[in-house]
């Protein structure tokens, strides 16, 4: 395997740290909604897809009633409880520094992506910050890594790092062609991982970085 050309890299839990958010969102939304909120372990579990695909089979005719509640209060406290994860500065300068191109594929909406990298001066660091409603289907369609990959100028394949968190994530990088690279391992389920392996795995972002380097 040779250094990438481009890494891309999903958002939420893999950059940074928004679990409380999404969590105190959800329960917001599920009380307006009149439903039992979830656990924390259930939104780990379940939150994956875009919320304009994860929530008409849970709300049914009333999705789009139930998104604005979550909005609601997503934007009420997202730029004050987000946080980086530990060692991501670090790594994003350092692949910096060897030229590798970079660029976010998120499900997270597209304007909200680019407010909270806004909000930790991250924007100029990628060259393309894709988030859902930007490319004409949402993750694990291959589309917004294609997107991605445009901005930076670097075809789909093995040159090409889809860097995450989730199954999802591995499934969007092998419906692209990309080699799919989980990142927190600690934090996977081993049997997520059966229909899509990553192709690489890491503790860290110093691993990660470290791995990159060496190549």
């Amino acid at each position: 395997m040779t250094r990438p050309r481009a890494v891309l890299f999903d958002w939420d839990n893999t950059l940074v740290d928004s679990w409380d958010t999404i969590h105190e969102a959800m329960r917001h939304c599920f009380v307006q909604m009149g439903r039992e909120p979830w656990s924390l372990a259930d939104v780990k579990a379940r939150t994956r897809l875009s919320l304009i695909e994860a929530f008409p089979p849970i709300f049914g005719d009333r999705w789009q009633e139930a998104r604005e509640h979550y909005f609601q209060r997503f934007h009420e406290i997202h730029l004050e409880r987000i946080k980086p994860l530990a060692g991501v500065g670090a790594m994003l300068d350092g692949l910096t520094a060897l030229g590798v191109p970079l660029a976010v594929v998120s499900n997270k909406t597209g304007a909200t992506l680019r407010k909270e990298a806004a909000h930790f001066g991250w924007t100029p660091r990628f060259a393309k910050l894709v988030g859902a409603g930007d490319a004409s289907a949402d993750k694990p369609s291959a589309a917004p890594i294609f997107l991605a990959l445009n901005a930076v100028g670097v075809p789909p394949g093995g040159e090409a790092w889809y860097v995450g968190d989730t199954a999802l994530d591995m499934e969007c990088a092998a419906n692209a062609g990309c080699h799919g690279v989980l990142l927190h391992t600690a934090l996977a389920s081993d049997a997520a991982f059966e229909r899509f392996a990553p192709a690489l795995s890491f503790a860290d972002c110093a691993a990660l970085l470290g791995h990159i380097k060496a190549l």
